[in-house]
């Protein structure tokens, strides 16, 4: 039996709609990610989720029970918020003690529980401190560590590494998840960071504009996006998109854009035919890791032109962006690969991409064809 299962939530405020038809099943002990950009919804959800808010419509179950009009503090969740929300006049103890003093546990039994979750998030040397002696990296683990101390299986995390660097966040995406395989419950997390969604997660749930379009494993939903959405947002940098036409041509269907034209095949998880597609233009998305710096040499790729616009340094790799015909791509390349020592800024070349990483969806988002 599911831990959590969502059916048709929906959240509106005023004539605006948060959330519509929100579905999702949320197995006992996994990490669930929901992942979508500012603003598609993600932080009304966990309201939802954690009863500071009802919705207009739908029904919320934990555990096999429905308790959607249920109050909070009945729901039986460790809550992490956005924002630290610490006591700057507590000590980091009191601070994660806080939910237990609250709820009358016996000291001792607290001090074993902020102990023990002091230990898991490496921040067991500060509980004498107080919040204003410690790091934004420090603060977040005390907050973490506050809504971990209840005796639950499950927890809400609201994007709770906002806002902190690229360092710290690497160190504590590692740390929320042994913490995660260590206590064995079910974490639903949300994240506007598509790297962070794919560390973190066991199954991705993609949030767009109020709406869930598609839920998988990190792999799958990178490698077969079965929406644009999906494409376009899972994964650094984000996919290159185009658009074109599909038109029927000696018994096979062809792909025309401004830089190409391919032969496509309808796929075998195809979510609208071919030919239902061609009635309006389709929507064309190339991973930046496929688009490699030289002529094609084989006729299963295909190759056009472009001019070095900008070179972003990541260390290990190497970000080119490319402006062909007028459209910017994205390539990815390993820093000490030949074409990535050798090209230069303004530099005219010939780039190829095969035809099976050319992917095509509908106008309506839905996965169509590749090509080849």
């Amino acid at each position: 039996m599911s831990i959590i299962e969502l059916r048709n939530l929906a959240k509106r405020y005023g004539r605006k709609t948060v959330l519509r038809n929100v579905s999702l099943t949320i197995e006992p002990g996994e990490f669930m990610v929901i992942y979508g950009l500012p603003v598609s919804g993600k932080s009304v959800l966990v309201r939802l989720l954690t009863g500071l808010e009802k919705p207009d419509g739908g029904q919320i179950f934990m555990r096999g029970q429905d308790v959607t009009r249920m109050p909070p503090g009945d729901r039986n969740l460790g809550y992490v918020p956005q924002s630290f929300a610490l006591y700057p006049h507590y000590s980091v103890f009191d601070n994660i003690a806080y939910p237990l003093t609250l709820a009358g546990v016996d000291k001792t039994r607290i001090r074993a529980e902020v102990e023990q979750a002091a230990r898991l998030l490496k921040i067991e040397r500060f509980l004498d401190r107080r919040p204003d002696q410690l790091s934004g990296g420090q603060k977040q683990r005390v907050a973490i560590a506050r809504g971990l101390v209840k005796h639950t299986d499950i927890f809400i995390l609201d994007d709770p590494l906002v806002g902190l660097d690229f360092k710290l966040r690497e160190r504590l995406i590692e740390d929320l998840k042994v913490t995660q395989e260590q206590l064995g419950v079910t974490f639903v997390y949300t994240t506007s960071e598509a790297v962070e969604a794919m560390q973190l997660a066991g199954r991705i749930a993609v949030l767009e504009r109020g709406e869930i379009v598609e839920v998988g494993p990190p792999d799958e939903l990178y490698l077969r996006p079965k929406r644009i959405e999906t494409m376009r947002y899972v994964g650094f940098p984000q996919a290159n998109l185009l658009y074109g036409q599909l038109h029927r041509r000696d018994g096979r269907y062809w792909l025309s854009t401004s830089l190409f034209e391919i032969p496509v095949h309808q796929a075998s998880h195809a979510q609208e035919s071919i030919e239902e597609a061609s009635q309006a233009e389709v929507s064309v998305a190339i991973r930046p890791e496929h688009i490699r710096l030289h002529a094609a040499s084989t006729d299963s790729a295909v190759s056009f032109q472009a001019k070095v616009l900008l070179r972003e340094d990541l260390g290990g790799e190497e970000i080119v962006y490319l402006d062909a015909r007028g459209l910017q791509l994205a390539t990815v390349l390993r820093s000490d690969e030949e074409e990535a020592l050798q090209i230069e800024i303004d530099q005219p070349l010939e780039v190829c991409v095969h035809l099976r990483d050319i992917v095509v969806y509908a106008a309506d988002g839905r996965y169509v064809a590749r090509g080849g």
